[in-house]
């Protein structure tokens, strides 16, 4: 039961919804209710207006521009994005994490945008959102503002958007060449949220080499990261079992990983380097097609 008073809004615009968070003293946004709802259920936040975005039917939608940019609105549902066609043949990994979110019922609800503002450090998605260098452009009072995904997670519950921003849109770059990506995770067997997530890109070159990788981890750590020394270990290499092993030995150098009831910090970092290795070769043989 939630048992402190607060009014409700919800606007049709997201110029409206901006507008109404910055009018009240503690506002919170509220999209699928999956995150901030329990917690004011316990008492653990108590905010005196919620703002709904669900009227803002633009923010569903999941789009391709001309130059191959796949935009992601913040409203769309964990499902939604698993099951579209262009996400699963352009952005694999994206649809990988976002068929790994919880069950039925929360991946049918459940928001991109409200588990990126959200920022649990065991969400699924913000590893994709890292291994594709997405881009999240929010809106506030002082109007658009994009925000790259390696500077947006600070740590656990903590972003980089201002309290009068609201998530609008994920933005995706166009995968280029011969480009494989994949998310793999060790869940936790009640919640399902990622004890070790990882979401891996590797673009090969015409003669097999690695041109690039980029490597998302979530759950290990209080904030995701990438996995930057594993991916520089990649880069240049054949990407055969013997050099993926071997990045993948290095993709939680100088992390402090988590440690807690559910998983020592030992073993984490253990979970890493199982991960990655896994993504990694995922990756590399839809890369090679």
């Amino acid at each position: 039961m939630i048992t402190h008073p607060f009014t409700y809004r919800a606007p049709s615009t997201i110029e409206e919804a901006v507008a109404a968070l910055g009018r009240s003293r503690d506002a919170k946004v509220i999209a699928g209710g999956h995150s901030l709802l329990p917690l004011m259920k316990l008492g653990l936040a108590q905010p005196d207006a919620l703002v709904d975005l669900r009227r803002i039917a633009s923010l569903r939608d999941i789009r391709a521009e001309a130059d191959g940019t796949i935009v992601v609105g913040a409203l769309a549902t964990h499902r939604s994005i698993a099951e579209d066609r262009t996400i699963v043949s352009k952005l694999a990994a994206l649809a990988e994490a976002a068929a790994a979110v919880g069950d039925p019922l929360v991946r049918a609800r459940g928001t991109i945008g409200g588990s990126l503002a959200h920022a649990d450090p065991a969400a699924d998605e913000p590893a994709p959102v890292l291994a594709f260098d997405a881009l999240i452009r929010a809106i506030g009072s002082k109007g658009k503002r994009d925000i790259r995904a390696g500077e947006y997670f600070k740590a656990a519950f903590e972003t980089a958007l201002a309290p009068d921003e609201i998530v609008a849109e994920i933005r995706f770059p166009a995968q280029t060449g011969r480009t494989g990506s994949a998310y793999v995770k060790f869940a936790h067997p009640a919640s399902r949220f990622a004890v070790v997530g990882v979401a891996a890109t590797v673009t090969l070159k015409g003669d097999g080499t690695v041109e690039r990788a980029a490597i998302g981890v979530t759950g290990a750590a209080d904030a995701p990261f990438r996995a930057a020394q594993a991916e520089k270990a990649i880069t240049g290499t054949k990407g055969d079992a013997k050099a993926i092993a071997a990045a993948a030995a290095k993709a939680a150098e100088g992390i402090t990983t988590l440690s807690d009831l559910v998983a020592s910090s030992d073993y984490r970092r253990h979970l890493v380097t199982v991960y990655a290795r896994r993504a990694l070769e995922r990756a590399t043989q839809r890369a090679q097609g």
